[in-house]
């Protein structure tokens, strides 16, 4: 028998004893960070108060208890139940049963009565079928990628269950190292933006923390094939965790499952869904352009089939030394701020990932309220002594104005824009300055991802500020479906017919120039004095959108190296807006600092220019009296 079945004989044993006499356990078994209790007696400890708590309590894992089959109605007449039992007025889109788990999930437009009261209705249902059922909502804007997510781990779930008891089985594995430390290497995004990575070690364990591209930069990647990261192979780590979506964080996930890899990625249920989309279209832009993509789509398909989605608060054992919480980071939507806590209460490191430290229109602000933390891994995008930005209010006054002065001259304004939460972000804004009559209702053109990237905030909207939670779900007013919207979908001669028409605010990708369809919206618009480029987003170093906000007219577009570069003169007006950043400035990064509790003995400051990074790591020291640091790539920090 192996380890690990000695260890669930030893659990199954466990729970036995901590359970009523009438109540039979069938088996436990491992299933990622989760023990899994089957029993025909499923609804009978879910009836009796405290079983479940105890049995966690007890086993400090996570339970999931399930149903075995033979307490199970079959499932044509457990469907006619459950639709009997929910009112009709739920808006119930589809019932699937998954039997190897006793699971039915429902998908529905309004899953609060599916739940009812205090949960009485799934209470009834499982009563009534045995079938453990799970609410999932209907998108109140259609995704093609939340539908084609969930129609693909369905068709993987005979995979999927492999990957996660086989995950299980080594977060649980004996630990056998008799050393005690903690160490921090960096891959990338060290003095500079982009490429973010690092190697969280102890004796026991090895993490990767996110695996991203360097905007502006292709060929810069992460170093991943040094000693300290994978030279070793890609399962010698036992984890990756993704702080957010974005390609700078995210991009290069796929290669490790290209190279190998076959272990789990950790992060939140929206973040997994953008991360899929912007991988794809990660893939599309170098096709387009006649790059060689580092991976293919298999390899995307690969990644979401091994995440395992965690929610905001939940404590999940993810090695067997080491325990993750995420918390909001206020940046994107499902960005998460990553607590690790490190043996038994040995060592504790947070990474910022990307923050917001203020709510945001679209966001609440990032968390750092956590139970204990010796080091914080800050990102430092903004952290130079002038990068204080334009309160919002301020900012969206100013929007406003430049709007109104480019309309006057009957010209376009181009916004570039990340397809996911500044797009967001601004089509709140535009959409309540036109309900307003701040600025003149005119067309409002999504290109690229946003209308998609859009679709998929409305489908979590529990990851949304309250206000706008209760607008898409219960005040009817979802500002998103505002008819102003319009996607671009007719290609280039959509654009060429928006490009002569009359004036239209086009919010399109990328956000910092660096390919998609912002290169032809250029190519259109960008020869007459009468149009406008609002940047409202970071720029970094060696993009064109760096070089045209710093005010370069003769710019290059497509392939900058070769012989085909393509040249133009800018003739339009460059603005830049302030205080739309989905990063903190200056002062929320030292805020975020200041009032975090418990305040860390020690900061890396990352991911900002080097100038930021060290100017931060400087202003930390000085003001409250606290180790901090500038780190360059691939050095290591040993914290205990």
């Amino acid at each position: 028998m192996s380890t690990a079945d000695e260890a669930l004989e030893k659990i199954k044993a466990q729970v036995e004893a901590e359970t009523p006499e009438d109540i039979t356990i069938s088996s436990v078994t491992f299933e990622g960070p989760e023990l899994v209790i089957y029993t025909p007696d499923a609804r009978e400890i879910a009836n009796r108060d405290g079983i479940v708590r105890n049995l966690a309590q007890t086993l400090r894992k996570r339970i999931n208890v399930r149903p075995t089959p033979d307490a199970l109605v079959p499932q044509a007449e457990a469907e006619a139940r459950i639709q009997e039992t929910i009112p009709e007025d739920a808006g119930v889109q589809n019932l699937d049963f998954d039997s190897s788990t006793g699971e039915v999930f429902i998908e529905a437009e309004k899953p609060g009565r599916v739940i009812g009261r205090h949960g009485e209705t799934l209470d009834q249902i499982a009563a009534g079928v045995g079938w453990t059922p799970e609410v999932v909502r209907t998108p109140p804007m259609e995704s093609s990628t939340v539908s084609n997510v969930r129609n693909f781990l369905k068709q993987e779930r005979d995979d999927r269950r492999d990957i996660l008891e086989r995950v299980g089985r080594q977060i649980n594995r004996p630990m056998t190292a008799d050393d005690d430390w903690v160490r921090l290497t960096t891959l990338g995004c060290c003095r500079e933006v982009g490429r973010a990575s690092f190697i969280l070690s102890t004796p026991e364990s090895r993490i990767l923390v996110d695996c991203g591209d360097k905007p502006g930069a292709a060929g810069e990647v992460p170093y991943l094939q040094v000693p300290e990261a994978l030279a070793a192979g890609p399962n010698s780590i036992d984890a990756v965790v993704l702080t957010h979506a974005h390609l700078d964080h995210s991009a290069l996930i796929p290669i490790l499952f290209k190279y190998g890899y076959d272990g789990p990625i950790y992060t939140t249920a929206p973040t997994r869904d953008l991360m899929g989309l912007l991988q794809l279209d990660y893939l599309d832009v170098a096709a387009k352009e006649g790059r060689a993509p580092p991976y293919e789509s298999q390899q995307v398909r690969d990644a979401l089939k091994h995440t395992i989605p965690l929610e905001f608060g939940n404590v999940t054992d993810i090695a067997p030394d080491i325990k993750l919480t995420m918390h909001n980071a206020g940046h994107i939507l499902g960005s998460a701020v990553c607590h690790f806590h490190i043996g038994e209460g040995r060592y504790n490191v947070a990474f910022s990932g990307d923050i917001h430290y203020k709510d945001t229109r679209l966001l609440d602000g990032a968390v750092n309220d956590f139970p204990r933390v010796e080091t914080l891994v800050l990102e430092s995008t903004y952290g130079g002594k002038n990068d204080y930005q334009t309160d919002q209010a301020d900012s969206e006054r100013v929007l406003k104005r430049v709007i109104n002065e480019a309309q006057e001259e009957e010209g376009h304004i181009l916004i570039p824009a990340f397809a996911v939460g500044r797009s967001q972000e601004l089509m709140l804004v535009l959409e309540e300055a036109m309900r307003n009559d701040e600025i003149p209702t005119m067309p409002v053109y999504l290109d690229g991802m946003i209308r998609e990237a859009t679709a998929i905030h409305t489908a979590y909207p529990e990851y949304l500020r309250e206000s706008l939670r209760n607008r898409i779900l219960y005040d009817d007013e979802n500002p998103f479906l505002a008819e102003q919207f319009q996607q671009v979908d007719g290609g280039e001669e959509m654009r060429q017919d928006i490009a002569d028409g009359e004036p239209a605010i086009i919010l399109t990708t990328s956000g910092m120039v660096t390919g998609g369809p912002v290169m032809s919206w250029l190519r259109l618009l960008g020869s007459d004095p009468d149009n406008t480029m609002v940047f409202v987003g970071y720029q970094a170093e060696g993009t064109l959108g760096r070089q045209i906000q710093r005010g370069q007219d003769e710019i290059s577009l497509g392939d900058t190296s070769g012989p085909r570069a393509e040249r133009m003169s800018l003739n339009m007006a460059v603005e830049t807006v302030d205080g739309f950043s989905g990063h903190a400035d200056r002062q929320g990064l030292e805020t975020f600092v200041e009032t975090m509790h418990p305040r860390p003995e020690k900061v890396l400051c990352v991911h900002g220019d080097e100038s930021s990074t060290n100017q931060l790591s400087s202003a930390l020291y000085q003001n409250f009296n606290m180790r901090t640091f500038n780190p360059k790539n691939l050095e290591t920090f040993r914290f205990v």
